[in-house]
């Protein structure tokens, strides 16, 4: 039988349906927090921004299609197979029940529906909001092949439409015009943006959403690895040009607070303030479906992607036992409140991020380097201890003595360093070695 050729159509609901399950309440949050931090150097901070929080995933979703390759498992399997199980067993976690998942209730309810409520209802409003909120993601979720319909056709549109409102507001009627840079932005713009869209987890949830866009794509007809891989390229990009789009608003909206509204902790409060400065009352309830819409259509999408994953590493549980592990785990880990799980989350990430860009953009080269096991190991070894180092200059300040204290003395002397980049100078080493013993393997081969 031959491959189906996607319509126009489709392929706009398979990008309309990629983007929605990026696109989750941390993607609204974080680019107006670095707007508003960022201030008159948003230009070089956005730049930054895009970079990881737009340009990874594509390169992500790029390299699924280009190795033709159905999942993270498989493109980490270049390495190895322990690796590949590990690394995958970990991103998913992390991507799953540990840290994205569960702060989806909690961003969802402190912006769109604790200022609803009075602050004795704060602690009870959510847990029985997150309890809700999770129970709708699961059952959402027990039908893996409907996300397509439910995210692509129905979710996005109705997030798009009441995000677009508020949009609309803030370019035709700008309330401020920003301010001056604070903290890191003053000195590093471009490097802190970078670093700060590692929050979005994007890169990540882009190796593990590939599963679902190829999932979607051979339930219309879409056969061919090469017509799959093409696919897969075009609703990627389909996705992050919309969500460039929307970053580079919400942060025009972050650095507009300024000099209106107090510098904030995080993009919520600003994100409230400036709903409530345009639409009143009224722009509290727009700003709550904007998040809660936000938030449900990622959660579905998370949950259906950690079920389907870790069904193929443990194949003795069902998907089904799988996705109420993930709704439960998050549900739980939810009410233990925003500020613990994103202190937790940042050191993982600075951790895991690097481990993830390295593996995608040597996937990326393949066509070119080849399939080198001499090159995805030594790459790989070469980033290990640096992206660890740099996950533990992320912990809070306090927790900066003894052998973290030593350990951290050694990262002082790797370039980008104070900028959780201390793993590129190694990684790139990594990618020269990697490439002299390739050399001589095959060297020796032929003279074998």
């Amino acid at each position: 039988m031959d491959s189906h050729r996607l319509t126009s159509r489709e392929l706009l609901v398979i990008g309309s349906m990629l983007f929605g399950l990026f696109f989750g309440a941390g993607n609204l949050i974080f680019p107006v927090f670095v707007g508003q931090q960022a201030g008159s150097h948003l230009g070089w901070a956005l730049l930054g921004f895009l970079v990881s929080g737009v340009g990874l995933p594509l390169l992500g979703v790029a390299a699924i299609g280009i190795t033709k390759t159905d999942g993270v498992y498989e493109l980490a399997g270049q390495v190895n197979r322990h690796y590949a199980f590990w690394f995958t067993l970990a991103l998913y976690i992390c991507i799953g029940p540990a840290f994205a998942l569960p702060r989806l209730a909690p961003i969802s309810y402190e912006i769109g529906l604790a200022p609803l409520a009075s602050a004795s209802q704060d602690n009870w409003g959510l847990l029985g909001y997150s309890l809700l909120f999770f129970g709708l993601a699961w059952w959402f979720a027990r039908r893996p092949t409907k996300i397509m319909a439910y995210v692509g056709k129905i979710l996005t549109p109705a997030f798009l439409v009441v995000l677009g409102i508020l949009l609309v507001a803030v370019v035709v009627h700008p309330l401020g015009q920003g301010g001056p840079a604070a903290g890191a932005y003053r000195a590093q713009p471009l490097l802190t943006g970078f670093t700060a869209g590692y929050s979005t987890m994007d890169a990540l949830a882009a190796l593990a959403f590939g599963i679902i866009v190829v999932d979607a794509l051979k339930a219309l007809g879409v056969t061919k690895p090469t017509a799959i891989a093409g696919s897969t390229i075009k609703a990627g990009a389909l996705a992050v040009v919309l969500m460039a789009v929307l970053y580079a608003l919400l942060a025009v909206l972050g650095r507009n607070s300024l000099g209106v509204f107090a510098r904030a902790s995080n993009g919520g409060p600003i994100l409230a303030h400036v709903a409530h400065a345009y639409f009143g009352d009224i722009g509290s309830v727009l700003l709550a479906a904007i998040v809660i819409l936000a938030c449900l259509k990622t959660a579905i999408g998370l949950i259906s992607a950690f079920g389907d994953t870790l069904h193929e590493l443990f194949p003795r549980v069902s998907y089904h036992a799988l996705i109420s592990v993930a709704a439960v785990a998050s549900f739980v880990f939810a009410n233990f409140g925003l500020d613990a799980i994103l202190g937790v989350a940042t050191p993982v990430l600075y951790f895991l991020y690097p481990m993830a860009i390295t593996l995608i953009l040597l996937s990326l080269l393949t066509p070119w380097l080849g399939r080198s096991k001499w090159l995805f190991n030594t790459v790989t070894i070469f980033t290990v201890l640096p992206a660890l180092l740099d996950g533990l200059n992320a912990l809070p300040a306090a927790m900066h003595h003894g052998l973290v204290a030593q350990l951290l003395g050694l990262g002082r002397f790797l370039p980008g360093f104070a900028y959780g980049l201390g793993w590129l100078a190694p990684a790139t080493a990594g990618l020269v070695v990697g490439t002299v013993l390739e050399a001589i393997s095959r060297h020796q081969k032929s003279a074998g």
